[in-house]
């Protein structure tokens, strides 16, 4: 059956969804070429705009924190260095593939944002590509470039702020956006429950299996990473839980990617979250609270792909011995 491309998500495709190569991601309608980071589509009226972009490593005045993105336009090939993909002059507007992004920033569309292998390591995977959601242009404007022209003459670039949208609308089906609803408004509900965020702690762990926790859990086979206990079930199935280091939502804001992930069993899934361990930079496990009959491996597994990075590791640290003042949510 074949596919048309659309503004806004894919069906079929899940935020999260991992490809092989930029070959793979065209073919399925998430980017019109393998090549340009700019994609592009005729609207209702014949007009082409803006759909989607990749981040791969771009340009030097690119910035990604994962909510929210300062993406630098394109250029033709001839106005750029052959080897290093530095900018030779100027940008225009007029050029097609800024001129379709600028209109979908003036006409409200969301943009799909593809993350990848040579994009910030802190959200990439070492070497695919993924698909992370929808998020909206917010800003455009013409900015000078830190790189100069050959010449030493300044460069102006076309540039987009974008920022993600609510989990709600990364949602794609009916039953997934009513229990993000239901998630978001207990994370912001006021109320006296003596433990208002353990109950929003366990309904969180029961639907926020994402993708990237999934191919976490996968890749270890359910082997928990601090302590190295493997549970099974009477089918023979292992269980383990997805933790993230950096915790989502507020007022942590940490990103749902597999650098920010742990495979862990539920035991050290509540001892990461209190705070009873945190991780030194060299991997080490430092025991902060004692469990009788619970010993922790000296350092960290990692296995593979699986590239936990050391800011997520420091965040949690810092949180817990006194530099961060928020108490995690997840």
């Amino acid at each position: 059956m074949k596919i048309e491309r659309v503004i806004g998500h894919v069906a079929g495709v899940p935020v999260g969804a991992v490809f092989r190569r930029r070959i793979d991601v065209m073919r399925a309608k998430l980017h019109r070429t393998n090549q340009k980071g700019i994609s592009w589509l005729a609207d209702g009226d014949g007009v082409e705009v803006g759909d989607a972009i990749v981040l791969n490593g771009g340009y030097e005045d690119d910035e990604d924190h994962w909510d929210w993105i300062r993406y630098t336009g394109a250029s033709p090939d001839k106005d750029k260095e052959v080897n290093t993909g530095w900018l030779l002059r100027s940008q225009s507007w007029t050029y097609r593939d800024n001129a379709a992004l600028k209109r979908s920033y003036e006409r409200g569309y969301p943009i799909r944002v593809i993350r990848g292998y040579e994009g910030d390591e802190r959200y990439s995977l070492p070497d695919d590509y993924r698909y992370d959601g929808l998020y909206k242009i917010t800003a455009i404007r013409t900015a000078v470039s830190k790189r100069a022209a050959p010449d030493g003459s300044e460069i102006k670039i076309c540039q987009f702020d974008l920022e993600r949208l609510p989990d709600h609308l990364q949602a794609q089906t009916p039953l997934e956006r009513q229990i993000v609803e239901l998630l978001e408004e207990a994370d912001e509900r006021e109320t006296s429950e003596k433990f208002p965020e353990i109950r929003t702690v366990q309904m969180q762990r029961l639907v926020r299996d994402t993708a990237a926790v999934r191919r976490i859990k996968q890749l270890y086979d359910g082997e928990c990473q601090l302590c190295g206990l493997r549970l099974l079930g009477p089918d023979g199935r292992s269980y383990s839980e997805g933790a993230h280091i950096k915790p989502l939502g507020k007022p942590h804001h940490g990103p749902d990617v597999e650098p920010n992930i742990l495979c862990l069993c539920p035991n050290c899934h509540v001892r990461l979250d209190i705070g009873a361990v945190v991780i030194a930079d060299d991997w080490s496990v430092i025991v902060r609270a004692s469990a009788f009959g619970a010993d922790v491996l000296p350092k960290l597994r990692r296995k593979g792909w699986h590239q936990v990075h050391l800011d997520y590791i420091r965040y949690h640290r810092e949180l817990w011995e006194g530099s961060a003042v928020p108490s995690p949510t997840q």
